[in-house]
């Protein structure tokens, strides 16, 4: 068995989609990034990576490549599993914090928890979503900002 960790932060800003876990969440700010933005899927992408020795998101999906300009993360969390696949690796469980003032997300993570569990081919029951504030303290309690924190464990595949 292996372990990962990701974290991902992105701006709040004006003029942006809200989207976490690929679900678009109403609100009057969004994630400010190359793609998407999403800080959910990059750290469980980060985590994956991370558990199986792969380097960070960014070693695959640099900013600085037109190509993934606006992509959905759902799409770079798919290109992931891949090289975790690849890697000879299959996933026991996730489990995820985002770190969001507003808005209040917790009617969202089960569409969350389903996008993942598509992307990842695991079951539901093995991904676990939660979030919190930071109770007006940082960037997050400010509202400029959102994160996420990631564990996963991994286990070799049996040949």
């Amino acid at each position: 068995m292996r372990v990962g960790i990701g974290y991902d932060v992105h701006k709040l800003v004006k003029g942006r989609k809200l989207i976490l876990g690929g679900v678009d969440i109403p609100f009057n700010l969004g994630l400010d990034g190359h793609s998407d933005a999403d800080v959910l899927l990059h750290a469980i992408s980060d985590a994956l990576l991370g558990a199986c020795g792969k380097g960070d998101i960014g070693k695959y999906f640099s900013p600085m490549d037109n190509q993934w300009k606006d992509i959905s993360s759902l799409l770079l969390l798919k290109e992931v599993y891949l090289i975790l696949q690849d890697a000879g690796y299959e996933i026991n469980n996730l489990d995820v914090v985002i770190v969001l003032e507003e808005p209040k997300i917790s009617s969202y993570t089960e569409k969350m928890k389903m996008n993942i569990a598509d992307v990842l081919q695991i079951k539901i029951e093995d991904i676990n979503i939660k979030s919190t504030t930071t109770e007006g303290i940082g960037f997050v309690g400010k509202k400029e900002g959102a994160a996420a924190y990631a564990v996963v464990t991994i286990i070799k595949k049996q040949i």
